[in-house]
Parts: structure tokens; C-alpha cells; sequence
């Protein structure tokens, strides 16, 4: 119950709460619920075949066109957030400002090839984290984490019926 409170909460405007530390917590707690589900999604289905969004083959293309050249297998904060790439992701955000939640804050995966940790996380906004998900997936930068944590397959079992005597 008192998530669901908490849930409705993060839906009232942000000038209501000021610094207010329940709502950052609350936050916090969304974006690790999302990173633990999108890496489930990522150890079950091979990259290539996920789809995070109907929307995954408009935002590549927007993404490759508005960041050619960024290597999406390792990103630091630096990478991302100085002063020149913050202009850059926010002209790109703005293009998909339709989209539900495009604005709130989700973790990421630093290095693409390694399990979210503290040290392995960046926080980045949902349509930055979609983009270059999207683009790991296709480019093949998310197949090492998934084939080092994919699920093993439960060894099937058949049983045999007992000779008749």
C-alpha cells in the first residue's frame, strides 16, 4: 500500500516537493526496479531480437544521426554530461517529448559488458537510456553480458516407464 502511495506521488508536479528526500528515495528505488527488469529482459532474450519500445527503430535512426560516432560500449559521466553533450541530449530528447516518461531519470549500464553494480552505473534520462540500449543491442555491445548471465536451460528429464514384468 505504501507504494502505491509512493507511486502516486511521483506522479504530482515537481514544484510540490522542493528537496523533499522521500521522493528521492522513491526515485531511486524506480530506477533500480527498471535496471533489474531491463537486465533480466537482456540475460533472457538475445539483444538482437529485444525490442525496449515501439518506437526502437525511430529512435536508433535519430540517435545514429545525432551521435554518429559514440561508442556505446563503455560511457562515463564525462562522456555524456559535459557541457556540449548535455545541449546534444537535450536537443535529441526533445524530438521524443510524445513519449510517456521520456524525461524521467533510469540507470545504465557504464560498461556494457558487465552486471549493474554501483561502480557500473550511470544515471541518465529514459529516452538517453533507450538510445543507446537500442544501439547495444543492435551493434552487439550487450551479447557478452548476455551470454555470461543468460539462464541455463533446466536439463529436461524423461522418464522412462518401468519395464513390464
Amino acid at each position: 500500500m505504501e507504494l502505491m502511495h509512493g507511486a502516486s506521488m511521483l506522479s504530482r508536479p515537481a514544484e510540490e516537493f522542493g528537496n523533499d528526500s522521500l521522493v528521492e528515495d522513491l526515485w531511486a528505488i524506480k530506477a533500480l526496479e527498471h535496471a533489474e527488469v531491463h537486465f533480466n529482459l537482456l540475460t533472457s532474450v538475445h539483444p538482437s531480437q529485444l525490442r525496449l519500445t515501439p518506437y526502437d527503430d525511430q529512435i536508433y535512426a535519430t540517435f545514429r544521426q545525432d551521435f554518429p560516432d559514440l561508442q556505446v560500449g563503455r560511457l562515463t559521466d564525462d562522456i555524456l554530461k559535459s557541457a556540449s553533450e548535455k545541449l546534444k541530449w537535450r536537443q535529441f530528447a526533445e524530438k521524443f517529448n510524445k513519449m510517456d516518461d521520456y524525461s524521467y531519470g533510469t540507470l545504465m549500464r557504464a560498461d556494457a559488458s558487465k552486471e549493474f553494480s554501483p561502480d557500473n552505473s550511470i544515471f541518465v534520462f529514459r529516452v538517453q537510456f533507450l538510445a543507446i540500449e537500442i544501439a547495444r543491442n543492435r551493434e552487439g555491445c550487450n551479447d557478452e553480458v548476455h551470454n555470461k548471465n543468460k539462464p541455463t536451460k533446466k536439463a529436461e528429464t524423461q522418464s522412462q516407464p518401468e519395464p513390464a514384468q
